[in-house]
């Protein structure tokens, strides 16, 4: 498989060339694309596999991947731009854009630290409710904070999304896909989308479970069975469940679903990361990486560390060597970032989803390599 590999990478990064083989000989790989621009240039862009197991269609050089949790930093850089034009401020009520959320007491900030106290949905729910981003927001609106007391901060996992597109709307007139698509990656010339044009869906990779999933003990079904706050973010609806996944489906991809529907190119999404500064300025991004809430999540079982909706370091350090880095990482494996200390942006994408902690190192080993080969750069 490691033969399968096509792309390029720049003098001094081959490192990361034989890990991103060895994924596919050693690791288990599928299909996936590796991307890192350092300082505007891309230096690593690399893609192999199968794209759909089916059709035994192989991954290229245009093969776009659902991204999934990767999209919440996307949706954070929308946040940043209005934060910077004064359309939006941190302190602020989320009532105060939003007057149907009500709820005074939860401002911006809570919503992007995964503080607000909302992490999951209280209304049943199902899959196709996903296709609706008003009403999800809608019925956010009308529910009440949870009293749990691990709901203090708590990753949330689908309603970040429905809470910052809604802020979004009522600020700017458009909604969260909308705004990403005409200020960002429009303007940076992105192959990014939160909502996918039908003309590309015959690029998307086709996405399978590993043969243990789910093994992470929030998602699977006897936990969800006996724990209500987690059966409130991951149950209702069962949005990673085997039986009716629907991340493969048309309509999924086509509507904008902004905690988890972003469909990219990896070298897009790591040219984004790398030129935050084409679009904000230092001071935002700055603010845009200042800590708004750092502990334990104690429904999954984690440590936590937000930003304005990146998530930061934490012990864990599954954003890379480096403590300095921000981004998202999504379900499944994918991991999307910046290095602001060596300029370097990066996305690792895959189609084959995995939550074996213990057993999936695949974005480890490419992160591991591309730090090594930047620092000898440095040297």
């Amino acid at each position: 498989m490691a033969n399968d590999v096509a792309g390029t990478v720049a003098s001094g990064f081959e490192g990361v060339r034989a890990e991103f083989e060895r994924n596919f000989t050693d690791r288990d790989e599928l299909g996936a694309a590796f991307a890192a621009v350092r300082g505007g240039e891309l230096v690593v862009d690399l893609w192999g596999g199968v794209r759909d197991r089916v059709s035994g269609a192989r991954w290229g050089r245009d093969t776009l991947q659902l991204i999934f949790s990767g999209t919440k930093g996307l949706v954070a850089v929308c946040i940043l731009l209005l934060l910077e034009r004064g359309e939006l401020e941190l302190e602020a009520p989320v009532a105060r854009y939003w007057p149907d959320f009500g709820k005074e007491e939860i401002r911006v900030r809570d919503v992007l630290g995964h503080t607000a106290r909302l992490p999951g949905l209280d209304t049943p729910a199902a899959l196709t409710d996903l296709l609706d981003d008003r009403g999800m927001a809608a019925a956010l609106a009308a529910q009440a904070p949870s009293a749990d007391r691990r709901a203090g901060l708590c990753y949330h996992a689908l309603t970040y999304g429905w809470l910052c597109g809604e802020l979004v709307r009522h600020v700017s007139g458009r909604s969260v896909g909308r705004f990403f698509a005409n200020e960002v990656a429009d303007a940076l010339g992105l192959e990014i989308w939160i909502g996918l044009p039908e003309e590309h869906e015959g690029r998307v990779a086709t996405l399978e479970l590993w043969r243990t999933w789910p093994a992470s003990a929030p998602v699977r079904r006897e936990t969800l069975a006996r724990d209500a706050l987690l059966r409130s973010i991951w149950g209702n609806p069962p949005v990673l469940d085997p039986d009716g996944f629907p991340w493969n489906e048309r309509a999924f991809h086509a509507a904008e679903i902004p905690a988890l529907g972003a469909i990219a190119a990896a070298r897009s999404v790591a040219g984004l990361y790398a030129g935050l500064t084409r679009i904000l300025s230092r001071a935002t991004i700055e603010l845009g990486t200042t800590t708004l809430s750092n502990g334990w999540d104690g429904a999954h079982g984690v440590p936590r560390h937000f930003a304005a909706g990146f998530e930061l370091q934490t012990e864990l350090r599954h954003l890379g060597p480096p403590r300095d880095a921000f981004g998202h990482g999504g379900a499944g494996g994918s991991i999307h970032g910046c290095w602001p200390g060596q300029r370097i942006g990066f996305s690792y994408a895959t189609n084959l989803l995995r939550d074996d902690e213990g057993d999936d190192s695949r974005a480890r080993a490419l992160l591991g390599a591309l730090h090594h080969a930047a620092a000898k750069e440095e040297q």
